[in-house]
């Protein structure tokens, strides 16, 4: 495992020329986990105002400029989250589960250790916890993405010329770092670093380093949580703790529970996750706006669901079902587990989804019931599903392209058909080309 990076051997990372303008102070990366083209597709017509016959563009729209591919250093084609992290982080191909090492385990130095060696402020802002697989492909090296300590430990461990990698670091995992057998948030404080554990100290940090860890883990889905657009609010407060960087700054930000909402094949649930990330991406090319000299890079790490609008053969897609939909799945699943009372039940299924059963449809949900938490919980999803006409092909990820999006001086570095490592490339010229 990496402890120490020099300046030699980060030199010796190969990249990529590029033809751009002089090269961007600041560098916004953000990473929708799991979104790919479907996932933009829905939230437009999601986000349509019913009043207008033409379908507003969005955010996304505004900024899509390219598409990626995400195969990983293997025969799968499907890539996961960890060897993608790993490319879009490196310019290295890996095998699935990969944290920033190759198949020898041997490290692969990341765009935040190069950006440290460049004097550079770093951060990760994430809604997972932020030893997951994303960030850990940016800040940490371990053979197993499983290895959650391990990288938790290597966060404090991993050194740039005796730095420690991230100035900033916002999301879940107080688990990870306040162990019984290590106490790494008492290590980041005594290295300096301001901590927080409540949405009221986010506000109140006011100078780098800071650590903030919010959940024990990950967060609650955003359609639970009562903390209203979480990634906003941290993007909002990293943009500000990072603005004075004098040599700049690199930031990755991570939309983590687009992902996790696919792999629950919760179509309200990504929704709401979109949502979010949505509204971070405002923040961030809003910045832009009053910084040009910064470039924001928006794509994602692969595909989850097979996300189709439409299913069975039938031409609609019925957003307005999604958006009378509550909570997620699994949140719904467990209010309505304890009610026995069939009348109470379907009572409170309206309460929670706006969407009339028909008396079959009423008798499978009481049978799920019967049968516990995980089936009520598929059971309610798929009615929303069949209600709104949607799809999916699968509980997993696919090989699908991912979209890519661009604002800033030099977005047209990343037009067109492109691999996810020379997205890394791209980026990591660069900095490099900082003195």
């Amino acid at each position: 495992m990496l402890k120490k990076l020099s300046l030699i051997s980060i030199a010796c990372l190969a990249s990529t020329s590029f033809a751009v303008t002089a090269a961007p102070k600041n560098i916004i990366y953000m990473i929708g986990d799991g979104m790919g083209p479907a996932y933009l597709a829905a939230y437009r017509y999601y986000m349509d105002n019913p009043e207008t016959k033409v379908v507003e563009r969005t955010v996304f729209d505004e900024l899509w400029i390219g598409n990626a591919s995400t195969y990983p250093d293997d025969d799968t084609v499907v890539t996961d989250s960890a060897a993608a992290a790993t490319a879009l982080s490196s310019t290295h191909k890996t095998y699935n589960g990969a944290i920033a090492v190759d198949h020898d385990h041997k490290p692969l130095t990341t765009m935040m250790e190069i950006a440290k060696a460049k004097g550079m402020q770093t951060a990760v802002v994430v809604t997972a916890q932020i030893n997951h697989a994303t960030p850990a492909g940016f800040l940490a090296h371990d053979k197993s993405r499983q290895n959650y300590d391990q990288i938790a430990d290597d966060y404090i461990d991993n050194k740039v010329n005796g730095q420690i990698v991230a100035d900033l670091m916002l999301g879940g995992g107080t688990s990870y770092f306040i162990r019984k057998d290590r106490n790494l948030v008492e290590e980041f404080k005594q290295a300096g670093y301001q901590y927080t554990d409540s949405w009221t100290g986010l506000k109140t940090l006011n100078k780098l380093p800071a650590l903030g860890l919010f959940a024990p883990k990950g967060f609650d889905s955003a359609l639970d949580n009562p903390e209203p657009l979480p990634l906003k609010q941290m993007t909002e407060k990293a943009l500000e703790l990072l603005s004075p960087a004098e040599k700049g700054f690199v930031v990755m930000i991570e939309g983590s529970q687009i992902d996790w909402c696919g792999h629950a094949n919760d179509i309200a649930c990504a929704m709401a996750e979109m949502h979010d990330f949505g509204e971070a991406i405002k923040v961030a090319k809003a910045y832009v706006d009053s910084h040009p000299d910064t470039i924001l890079v928006v794509t994602a790490d692969h595909e989850t669901g097979g996300l189709s609008l439409g299913a069975n053969g039938n031409y609609s897609w019925k957003r307005d079902v999604i958006k009378k939909v509550k909570h997620s799945g699994e949140y719904i699943a467990g209010q309505l587990l304890a009610l026995k009372d069939d009348k109470v039940l379907y009572q409170a299924w309206l309460g929670l989804t706006g969407l009339e059963l028909k008396t079959d449809e009423q008798q499978l949900l009481t049978k799920a019931r019967a049968e516990g938490l995980e089936p009520l919980a598929k059971a309610v999803k798929q009615r929303i599903d069949h209600h709104s006409t949607t799809g999916w092909t699968s509980g997993g990820h696919t090989a699908a392209d991912v979209p890519v999006l661009a604002y800033g001086a030099d977005k047209q570095v990343f037009a067109g058909f492109q691999d996810n490592t020379e997205i890394a490339a791209k980026l990591i010229q660069f900095i490099q080309q900082k003195k």
